[in-house]
């Protein structure tokens, strides 16, 4: 019998569907990922404090704000462990206060005041043990953001399962928006193999899944960049009128899944990588 129980929050549409993973041991609780919108996470410290044990320590996959933004407000008045990769902690440095003037003003008060920046950089392959759970970290780069990660959960006594972030969107249109789709493909074909003997993938937006999820992402990726490419003619962007196409297509390729507005915001970003100019900002 696993010593281990595994809890999950996600939010609503307007939080994008994230899931933020808490994972509960005999003696405490490790949080991997923490939502977008102060809603949300104050509903997720409301989790947290129901289960009546310690934060042993929270690890970000991905430098993007859905999965960052929360931790300021989990590790509030305590000393925790917050854990990422090296090319993850540097870049969600790098662009915390960009995406705050970004999406502050639309969001108003649901987007935190302050980022809590990762306080233990890991290096690839590295392993931390906490309370019966061995997690390994595996450095990944550019690919469905500027640096992802993936995380090997090994309890003592069940299989492993991988922590994927947004490697592969599971039932929703995902973000493109930063336009590095050639390296996420890269990805996609790298971790179809690598991860073939781990059952239980755990994406950041929709259901558990195997790994057919990382091919099924990689189709969507292809489908997405040949429709901007014919499309855009070569060019590094797309009109009002082929955005709405590519949009109409996507729809078809993925039907009544939610955030269909990623299928636009990404549009210019991949035309750009795919003209040879790479994403723009």
């Amino acid at each position: 019998m696993s010593d281990w129980t595994m809890h999950t929050y996600t939010a609503g549409e307007s939080g994008l569907f994230v899931n933020s993973y808490l994972l509960e041991t005999p003696t405490g609780v490790v949080v991997v990922d923490t939502n977008l919108l102060v809603s949300d996470i104050t509903a997720l410290q409301a989790r947290l404090a129901a289960l009546h044990k310690p934060l042993l320590g929270i690890f970000l996959t991905h430098a993007h704000p859905d999965h960052f933004n929360g931790v300021s407000q989990l590790v509030r008045d305590r000393e925790v462990p917050v854990h990422a990769t090296s090319g993850v902690a540097k870049t969600i440095r790098d662009i915390a206060d960009a995406k705050r003037a970004q999406w502050g003003p639309v969001y108003g008060a649901e987007w935190p005041a302050e980022t809590y920046h990762p306080n233990t950089e890991l290096r690839d392959g590295e392993e931390v043990h906490l309370d019966g759970l061995t997690i390994t970290a595996h450095e990944l780069g550019e690919g469905e953001s500027h640096a992802d990660s993936y995380l090997l959960v090994r309890p003592a006594d069940a299989e492993p399962v991988a922590f994927i972030g947004d490697l592969a969107f599971h039932g929703t249109h995902p973000y493109t928006a930063d336009g590095h789709t050639t390296a996420w493909l890269a990805l996609l074909d790298r971790l179809i193999p690598e991860l073939a003997g781990t059952r239980r993938l755990l994406p950041g937006h929709g259901a558990p899944a195997g790994v057919d999820l990382l091919a099924e992402q990689r189709r969507y990726v292809m489908h997405y960049r040949e429709v901007v490419r014919r499309l855009s003619g070569g060019t590094d962007h797309l009109d009002d009128a082929a955005k709405a196409e590519l949009e109409t297509t996507m729809r078809r390729f993925l039907p009544a899944a939610p955030l269909t507005w990623m299928i636009g915001l990404g549009a210019d970003a991949v035309a750009a990588e795919l003209a040879g100019g790479g994403a723009r900002s």
